[in-house]
């Protein structure tokens, strides 16, 4: 059997996610199953679109959008979020997740949210997306992986400050990390052995502890027990010689100790088709790599291909993981 179709959220209607939803269902209609969960309203104009009543109806909406009505209050202003509608964006993800969680929805893929918009209208109480899905789906402990046609990179300590990282940094948060990511790439990507590679904190991996000691005190401890239960992990490696092209041949993932040492080089190396997955979860989910863009929000320039590329994704593994019900 196959999965059921993919939900996919609108995330803040004052950027660039109603353009995204059309346009990806212009290139996918005929690949990939999926719905869009917001305020048909806030669609571009002359978006064919078409309403359900449950994500099963979706397979039959032809070349329409199939729209799980969800309406939101007052119009889409482009550019300028509104705190009355941060309400709505947080619900729209909730009945997604409920969606994916009973089966009905194969997965979900969710649009950029603002988070300051959030924060001020809906009293948002998470530093992103994928905090709030953890919440939501009850999961002890979750990892963002960021995947791309040349890279997928995690990193271990993600939305926090620079100059707390040291401090977040633990062998129990690294250990945690590196098994739920080599869980998922055996369960859900199909590699049977998966060779990771273990980015050092500081740079030259610290240098024989002359630029720190986290590389001897904190990380080579973790890879070294990991090792032994015959995990494939090189590490720590300088971060500086990890990412070019015949190093990136070694290994299926990299796991990175913060949020821009890992996001920056896959981020270089394609822009456009960067995939955020989110693992650890009971459910599948992935966003496109990429904000808002209120700069250009209402103006029809938004690229989908990060889009396109994230419900290709949610598809693949929705389909690895989970038939319909």
């Amino acid at each position: 059997m196959t999965a059921a179709p993919i939900a996919l959220t609108i995330g803040e209607p004052a950027g660039i996610g109603p353009e995204l939803a059309a346009k990806a269902w212009t290139a996918l209609h005929d690949e990939v199953p999926f719905f869009l969960i917001g305020d048909p309203a806030h669609l571009p104009g002359g978006t064919d679109w078409v309403e359900i009543a449950a994500p099963d109806e979706a397979r039959a909406a032809g070349p329409a959008l199939p729209v799980l009505r969800h309406d939101f209050a007052g119009p889409r202003t482009p550019g300028r979020p509104q705190a009355t509608q941060a309400k709505f964006v947080v619900s729209a993800i909730e009945r997604a997740v409920a969606l994916a969680s009973s089966g009905k929805a194969g997965g979900l893929c969710t649009l950029p949210i603002h988070k300051q918009a959030l924060q001020e209208g809906a009293g948002f109480g998470f530093p992103g997306h994928t905090e709030f899905l953890s919440h939501l789906c009850d999961a002890e402990e979750v990892v963002m992986m960021l995947a791309g046609p040349a890279l997928r990179v995690v990193p271990v300590t993600i939305h926090i400050p620079l100059h707390e990282v040291k401090r977040a940094l633990t062998r129990e948060l690294l250990e945690t990390r590196i098994r739920i990511t080599h869980a998922a790439l055996r369960a859900q990507f199909g590699i049977a052995d998966p060779r990771l590679a273990v980015a050092g904190l500081n740079p030259h991996a610290g240098e024989g502890g002359r630029m720190g000691r986290e590389e001897i005190d904190v990380i080579a401890p973790v890879l070294e027990r990991l090792r032994s239960e015959g995990m494939r992990i090189t590490g720590p490696l300088s971060a500086d010689t990890l990412f070019h092209a015949a190093a990136r041949t070694g290994y299926d993932v990299a796991i990175c100790m913060y949020h821009d040492q890992a996001l920056i080089p896959i981020k270089t190396l394609d822009f456009d088709r960067g995939v955020n997955v989110t693992l650890g979860l009971p459910i599948v989910r992935t966003s496109p790599d990429h904000g808002t863009a209120f700069d250009i929000a209402g103006t029809g320039q938004a690229n989908p291909t990060s889009t396109i590329e994230a419900l290709r994704m949610a598809w693949r593994l929705a389909s690895a993981q989970r038939p319909a019900v």
